[in-house]
């Protein structure tokens, strides 16, 4: 008994030490030798770079091979990056938005080739030839011919789907419809409005329902209140003078969400690709059409030539898919979108001929980091000779910075004629509005002008004439003069009033923002000295009272136009931009003539006795 007790203990003993050493052996043979040194790469990655942090998966065939996060979710509490931090994704969200109208196709209800008014009727373009013609395919190709106009969403921020709408209207293309690849943000925004309008949910719904249930992304959200209670969320960062790493206030991307609201994780993420590299499968279970994946892969518009250079001989082509830009990698096709939104950069790739997956999230503003460490482990993944990433983007980005600096002081030394404006600075002051952005509000302060733009503030820094220099003020650092936004150019009138300011935003072409009249308050008694007859060469102009502080002007053939007073004897027609009325008075102070003053010039009438 007590020698078969030994037996069993001694068996059992054994049986644990078999157990420990093939668990030993397993862990042993684990580790994978593509991954041996990355802690120091990534280590260098962080310091040269001046990130926050970054976390990083890659996914082989149909799982993840390995993840891990680096630097810190939180620099000032130095919280650490897990492979469950979350971070704003940006644009990498588009591949999620056009998924969805793949699936919607599958199930019948959007064609991607019809005309996008089809589903949305009361959708306008700059003329009735896009209104007519644009499609959905167009809009996921970004070939409508439409520039981005990112600053009207941005700057301009609404929750409200049918202001941006309307603006849209208002975007004049730069180029015929399929003719040239343009990047644009709205396009995006618009099949997630198809989707709702189709489905009847909103776009988050349909999110959460079709791609994050099925792939089972519990740790991706839409909303920033979601993002708010997800306990190791990222905060954003930028760098400030090359070196400091600074907070940065989260983008509520809010109506745009459709262009780049997700919130996810690289685990989270890697499901999202291991789909995409198993024909739109996850788990053996269909959740893309495999018709979708094929085409959303194969190029639908040239983005480039794509051509060799000396530097980087084995380039072949640069084509955008649907929602993903594709190119060639060191001899293997590359399909990937990068995102990025304030504090945050990413990057979503995979390579569908060698089954191989990368995401890369950073809490980095415009951050190069993403760039860097996915060729790094493409190379490693793909068994490419090595190569350098860290220097070779470090040094392009430095030559690219140098330039743009050499650029800009060369226009900022530019020697000027003359440093005086035409007016008075108090005389640039008002509302200045375009229907496809919003107005700019002007006004002075301590001996200069400031501007706000949307939500931005700007200090207008006088240049020469009436043109000014944005620089843009930061909310924690004040005026940044390395922040440096488009010139304003102020422009008058006929009659030498400033009557519009013209910018460069994000379009090749000036964008007018017309100045908005403000209209003062005139006692009735007063107003009633304006009224009676006038004569214009043979034509009788009738001036009446309307209400209590407006007058109307009558002209024969044409409609009844109202007239807001803005200064002494000075009005403005409402319905007209860009026309005025000035009542004439003698050497008595009595009124003896209206003069309009149009665009084609000044019409004086005389007031009959």
């Amino acid at each position: 008994m007590h020698t078969a007790k030994i037996v069993k203990l001694n068996m059992g003993f054994i049986l644990l030490i078999l157990f420990i050493g093939s668990n030993c052996y397993a862990q042993k043979q684990s580790i994978d030798k593509r991954f041996i040194g990355l802690d120091t790469s990534f280590s260098r990655v962080l310091n040269e770079w001046k990130a926050a942090g970054f976390a990083v998966a890659v996914v082989e065939k149909n799982k993840v091979v390995y993840a891990k996060g680096f630097g810190y979710r939180d620099e000032e509490m130095k919280k650490p990056v897990t492979v469950n931090t979350q971070f704003a994704i940006g644009s990498c969200t588009k591949a999620f938005t056009a998924s969805l109208m793949g699936i919607l196709r599958k199930d019948g209800l959007v064609d991607f080739d019809k005309p996008v008014t089809t589903y949305l009727p009361s959708l306008k373009f700059y003329d009735q030839d896009l209104t007519n013609k644009v499609t959905i395919r167009d809009m996921m190709s970004h070939r409508t011919g439409i520039p981005r106009y990112d600053f009207s969403w941005y700057m301009w921020q609404t929750s409200s789907l049918d202001s941006l709408i309307q603006r849209i209207q208002y975007f004049e293309p730069t180029a015929g419809l399929r003719e040239k690849w343009q990047y644009n943000n709205w396009m995006y925004f618009l099949q997630g409005v198809v989707a709702s309008k189709i489905t009847g949910k909103t776009y988050q719904e349909n999110i959460r329902e079709k791609l994050f249930g099925p792939l089972e992304m519990t740790n991706s959200n839409l909303l920033l209140k979601e993002r708010m209670t997800y306990a190791d969320a990222a905060k954003g960062y930028k760098v400030k003078r090359d070196s400091l790493i600074s907070n940065m206030e989260f983008y509520d991307i809010d109506a745009m969400s459709p262009a780049g609201s997700i919130n996810s994780t690289v685990m989270d993420m890697a499901k999202w690709v291991t789909m995409w590299i198993n024909g739109g499968k996850y788990k053996g279970k269909e959740i893309v059409p495999v018709e979708y994946i094929k085409e959303a892969q194969t190029a639908q518009m040239a983005i480039g030539g794509g051509l060799p250079t000396k530097e980087s001989q084995d380039v072949f082509f640069s084509d955008y898919g649907l929602a993903w830009m594709l190119a060639s990698y060191r001899g293997h096709y590359r399909v990937e979108h990068g995102g990025n939104i304030d504090g945050f950069s990413a990057s979503t790739c995979f390579f569908p001929s060698d089954s191989i997956g990368i995401i890369v999230l950073c809490n980095q503003n415009g951050s190069m980091v993403p760039g860097v460490v996915r060729n790094i482990l493409a190379d490693r993944m793909l068994d490419l000779k090595y190569r350098d990433w860290q220097t070779i983007l470090k040094t392009a980005d430095k030559k690219a910075k140098s330039t743009s600096l050499s650029e800009d002081s060369a226009k900022v030394n530019k020697p000027k004629k003359i440093t005086t404006t035409s007016h008075p600075l108090k005389d640039f002051e008002g509302i200045y509005n375009n229907p496809a952005y919003g107005n700019i509000i002007v006004n002075e302060q301590k001996d200069s002008l400031f501007a706000k733009l949307g939500k931005q503030d700007i200090w207008l820094r006088h240049d020469y004439y009436d043109v000014f220099g944005a620089i843009f003020i930061d909310k924690e650092d004040g005026i940044d003069s390395t922040a440096e936004g488009p010139k304003i150019n102020f422009r008058t009138d006929n009659s030498g009033e400033l009557s519009s300011l013209t910018t460069k935003f994000d379009t090749d072409k000036d964008i007018e923002f017309i100045k908005k009249p403000v209209v003062i308050n005139v006692s009735k008694d007063s107003l009633q000295q304006y009224v009676g007859a006038f004569d214009l060469g043979g034509t009788e102009i009738k001036i009446s009272l309307k209400g209590d502080n407006s007058i109307t002007a009558f002209i024969p053939g044409q409609p009844i136009y109202d007239l807001l007073p803005i200064g002494t004897d000075l009005f403005t027609i409402k319905t007209l931009s860009g026309y005025s009325v000035k009542f004439d008075r003698d050497e008595m102070n009595k009124i003896v003539a209206i003069i309009f003053q149009q665009p084609n010039g000044n019409f004086r009438a005389v007031k009959k006795k």
